[in-house]
């Protein structure tokens, strides 16, 4: 098989809330970092819904109830289990959109799961068999995030422990890999090697631009890489694209330095989706 029927071949299509992820159409994975109020959830999910309804684009909206792996133990970490999924509920009913969150514990899965349609494994657990296995127990669909430490075989194993719990349904997301001292790069062969475990290939634009501990206190990133990282890893060929995005990110509770402004994000997702669009031809007619 050559190099580009291998990067074609996605062996099985996930379902998501409404949405059949097949590479058709670029799924949009968006929200702010942390859940800072049911407002500002509500804003952002209102906001992004109307954009990617005109351009066709299937949304899944994303904000955490915990960040339990925040630099500093006096950052703010969220509202917690209970809050946050009464918020993300309220979301899903109001706006009309599948929700996802992470987990970071075994106990956690089976509450989350039964409130959103995407449980996402963060990138640093990417190899924690229980929390994998779980979620592959009760989770409807999950989306395994490519730890900062892992190269795409890694993952290629996460699927089997998430498939061993009995779902099939998986995303695999590429985060960027550390790269010295509070830096991160991203290789975009890793995009190709994910595709080969036959799931859809999802790119995290912004936690790529990250730079873990680079304010001492707290993360810091590079939000202008952005726009030029997404454009690459959408020619390239992925299914889907992650954005954390926030209306004023520099006033943000967690990850403002990397996050997207939500004026931005439009022109962005337009952007995208002809990239897709451009890729997805020369792909099938080649």
């Amino acid at each position: 098989m050559s190099s580009l029927e291998q990067w074609q071949s996605l062996s099985h299509t996930v379902q998501i809330g409404p949405y059949t992820i097949d590479g058709s159409k670029l799924l949009v994975i968006a929200g702010p970092c942390v859940i800072e109020s049911e407002s500002l959830c509500l804003e952002v999910a209102q906001a992004l819904k109307e954009i990617t309804t005109q351009l066709d684009l299937p949304l899944v909206f994303k904000a955490s109830y915990d960040k339990a792996n925040r630099t500093s133990i006096d950052s703010f970490r969220g509202p917690g289990l209970e809050r946050g999924l009464e918020v993300l509920a309220k979301v899903k009913e109001e706006v009309g959109v599948p929700v996802t969150t992470d987990v970071h514990e075994t106990w956690q899965v089976k509450p989350v799961a039964e409130v959103v349609e995407l449980v996402q494994i963060p990138a640093f657990l990417c190899r924690q068999t229980d929390l994998l296995v779980e979620a592959g127990k009760w989770a409807k669909a999950v989306n395994i995030k490519k730890g900062q430490f892992a190269d795409a075989n890694i993952l290629a194993h996460a699927v089997r422990k998430v498939e061993t719990g009995g779902c099939k349904n998986i995303l695999l997301t590429e985060r960027g890999t550390f790269f010295g001292y509070g830096d991160l790069v991203v290789d975009i062969r890793n995009l190709f090697w994910l595709r080969q475990t036959g799931c859809p290939v999802i790119f995290d634009a912004t936690h790529s631009v990250q730079r873990p501990g680079g304010l001492g206190m707290a993360s810091g990133g590079r939000r202008e890489f952005v726009p030029l990282l997404l454009r690459a890893a959408v020619a390239a060929g992925v299914d889907g694209i992650f954005m954390e995005v926030h209306p004023a990110p520099d006033k943000a509770l967690s990850d403002g330095p990397n996050m997207v402004p939500l004026k931005f994000v439009a022109e962005l997702l337009e952007m995208a989706k002809e990239l897709h669009s451009i890729s997805l031809k020369f792909r099938t007619a080649t």
